[in-house]
């Protein structure tokens, strides 16, 4: 958070801009702008310090860290937690690009509609136990919530 949006956009990529243990100073900075605009990051610079901007562009600064790694399988953790909507609708743009160009997505949230409106498929977990797997087309809210209480049979009593 103390580091500027162009060293937290290429923390986990330098060794693709380094060579011999030295930064390629102006691949940082191009890397850095060119994320800054394709995830339309609001900073007066790439200078800038992380925690003196927004909650949702410091989300997309994190998420600009692991894009610019290149990977396949991306990971996101609450990933609209603390942010307003208007960085919700472009966080979930993001989701839905990266799914786009084929690759995979690993979707951890609490909340109930993010996860329905992204997911093609849920798996719902109970104190570690995984209690039901369910594809788009078997979405409910209210079993989901069931397992998710760890009522994995509804004519069972209520006992998981």
């Amino acid at each position: 958070m103390s580091l500027g949006v162009d060293i937290n956009v290429n923390l986990a990529s330098y060794d693709l801009i380094s060579r011999a243990g030295f930064v390629n100073l102006s691949r940082e900075a191009s890397r850095a702008r060119r994320f800054v605009s394709n995830l339309n990051i609001r900073t007066p610079s790439i200078k800038r310090k992380v925690r003196n901007l927004s909650g949702g562009n410091q989300q997309k600064v994190v998420v600009a860290k692991w894009l610019s790694r290149e990977s396949d399988i991306f990971i996101f953790d609450e990933p609209t937690v603390g942010v307003d909507v208007g960085a919700k609708v472009e966080i979930y743009r993001l989701i839905e690009m990266l799914l786009a160009k084929g690759n995979a997505i690993i979707l951890v949230s609490s909340y109930l509609p993010e996860v329905m409106g992204l997911a093609d498929r849920i798996v719902v977990v109970y104190e570690g136990a995984v209690t039901g797997t369910l594809v788009r087309s078997d979405f409910d809210e209210e079993k989901i919530l069931r397992l998710a209480s760890g009522i994995v049979n509804s004519g069972d009593g209520g006992k998981p």
